[in-house]
């Protein structure tokens, strides 16, 4: 399988990255999108990701803001710059195509790839305007975002990643039926570090990583570990932990307090035909199971 991932870390997208590396998956590169933190910063901190974890594979650098609302970003959860950590600064340059550009011209040349998308999801909604035969190219899109049997996280009803920029959330949607791996089953990808050999100074930066939301976020979820969702994509590529369903599926883009809320007509009510799929369930202890293996590796 060829995999691009579009990303913005972020604490979760930084261990997601760590374990595709592990993986046997083709990574064909990144991009990353302004989410978690400003562009700037999710690019340097994917190059220095990147550099952590010995790879040189391209980086693109993507959209700064969203289509049409305000950007957000959320340092208050994942650390001053985006990523905890203190990685250095990165040795090298994000490539000279910009990231929409970099996935139109990643499908065109390798045919049938796959995207996980683990952020907002303007670059992927900018690529399908400069190439609009791009399904034609893709094999699967995997989405981390949405709220389906779950409440929201940035609002009531609505999940980070899809608030962050709805337009293009609906956009995807629209032209690439893609799987959405949503907090009714990323908010049980979680795991104990004190399971894991995580000695000495690789240890102690992805151990920020695993424990990266403040305790009082903890408190208001009412759990005692960091959920790693972005992770929970990459381990259902890769170990096969995610049972998905097609569902009828929509983006709220109106003005309100539903804005970028994933809706699934679970019951058929609408009779419009399935568009896409959404997650119902992650094997937890498989989940873990991976996430251990590829941790360890590393540090």
């Amino acid at each position: 399988m060829s995999l691009l991932i579009d990303t913005d870390p972020g604490c979760d997208d930084a261990l997601a990255v760590l374990l595709a590396l592990e993986s046997d998956l083709d990574l064909v590169g990144f991009t990353t999108i302004a989410g978690n933190s400003s562009v700037e910063n999710t690019t340097r901190n994917t190059l220095s990701l990147l550099d952590f974890l010995d790879s040189n594979l391209p980086v693109a650098c993507g959209a700064d803001r969203p289509l049409v609302k305000r950007q957000d970003t959320a340092e208050f959860i994942h650390g001053e710059g985006g990523l905890k950590g203190g990685l250095p600064t990165p040795t090298r340059e994000p490539v000279d195509l910009s990231g929409a550009e970099f996935i139109v011209q990643q499908a065109r040349e390798n045919g049938n790839l796959t995207i996980a998308a683990i952020g907002p999801l303007t670059n992927l909604a900018l690529a399908l305007g400069i190439e609009p035969d791009l399904p034609e190219y893709l094999d699967e899109v995997f989405v981390m975002g949405g709220a389906v049997r779950a409440p929201g996280n940035r609002t009531p009803a609505a999940e980070a990643n899809l608030h962050a920029d709805p337009d293009a959330a609906s956009r995807v949607l629209q032209s690439l039926s893609p799987t959405f791996v949503g907090l009714g089953v990323t908010m049980q990808a979680t795991i104990d570090p004190h399971t894991l050999n995580l000695s000495g100074p690789r240890g102690e930066i992805v151990e920020q990583w695993l424990e990266y939301y403040p305790d009082r976020i903890k408190k208001r979820y009412e759990i005692d570990h960091s959920p790693i969702h972005d992770a929970a994509v990459i381990t259902g590529l890769t170990d096969g932990v995610l049972t998905t369903e097609e569902r009828t599926l929509a983006i709220d883009t109106s003005e309100g307090p539903c804005r970028g809320a994933l809706v699934a007509d679970e019951y058929g009510v609408t009779e419009e035909p399935e568009n896409g799929r959404v997650a119902t369930d992650i094997d937890v202890e498989r989940f873990r199971a991976a996430m251990r293996e590829a941790i360890e590796a590393v540090v």
